[in-house]
């Protein structure tokens, strides 16, 4: 089996041709939504959106370690009935973590408007990797942690000092969306894939959640970002995406990015 490389493939010719059972510790999922944004993301009814969804799922399942780890991105809508599916076969949930993104899909008048996307977090069994203490986050109040670094805050009978690497990671997070951050002369600049994910968010994801030498699974790649970050910080990767476009792109920039 090839890895460290993102496959031009259909899903399920990828999960039958390349992938072995139980060798993934951990996937990192950016499905189609069904919203109809390009032609990949749609489907005709509901029903063929769900019927394709659960049976990748299933496929991937299947290709989890049992200590692995998956994250899912998708709509609140679609993660709830997700996160349903994924408890019947047995996954254990560990996060339901909110995107908030700082820029929503659509406007609307009628309801409230979406800031944010859905990101599940699931292991296989309760055994599996995940190092909190790597993806610490600045605490908020400066003021108030520059004093309890000297003195301390009493919480409960005991006095608190702040941890030097910062405070642990909530579940929801503060990333711009990849549009947003690579403005010019403040003007947004059409990226080559419509959905591409923040750097940083897929750094705390594959730091959180494995280790070096680990193999992550970047189903549906799109731009690859997962499969560069997952190289950057020395895990092994492999891909798998339909577009042949997007494949070229993301390989030519794995190239470039020199480990050392």
């Amino acid at each position: 089996m090839e890895i460290n490389k993102i496959f031009n493939m259909d899903v399920f010719d990828f999960f039958n041709k390349t992938i072995h059972s139980e060798m993934i510790d951990l996937a990192i999922v950016d499905p189609p939504y069904n919203i109809s944004q390009e032609n990949w993301d749609f489907f005709k009814t509901e029903k063929e959106y769900w019927d394709f969804t659960f049976q990748w799922i299933d496929q991937l399942i299947s290709k989890m370690k049992k200590t692995g780890s998956l994250y899912l991105f998708n709509s609140a809508y679609n993660s709830a009935i997700i996160v349903n599916y994924l408890l019947q076969k047995g996954l254990i949930f560990q996060n339901w973590i909110v995107w908030y993104k700082k820029d929503g899909f659509s406007v609307s008048k009628k309801k409230y408007v979406n800031n944010q996307e859905t990101i599940l977090f699931f292991t296989m069994s309760k055994e599996y990797c995940f190092n909190g203490e790597a993806i610490r986050i600045p605490y908020e109040s400066k003021a108030r942690i520059k004093h309890a670094k000297t003195k301390g805050i009493l919480k409960n009978g005991k006095r608190w000092f702040p941890n030097e690497n910062g405070k642990l990671c909530p579940d929801v997070w503060n990333f711009a969306s990849t549009r947003h951050s690579n403005k010019v002369n403040g003007k947004l600049i059409k990226s080559l894939h419509p959905t591409p994910k923040p750097e940083a968010m897929l750094e705390r994801m594959i730091l959180a959640s494995s280790n070096r030498d680990d193999l992550v699974l970047d189903l549906f790649s799109g731009s690859g970002i997962t499969s560069y970050v997952a190289k950057k910080f020395k895990r092994n990767f492999i891909g798998c995406e339909n577009e042949n476009n997007y494949v070229k792109m993301a390989n030519e920039r794995l190239k470039t990015l020199e480990v050392k």
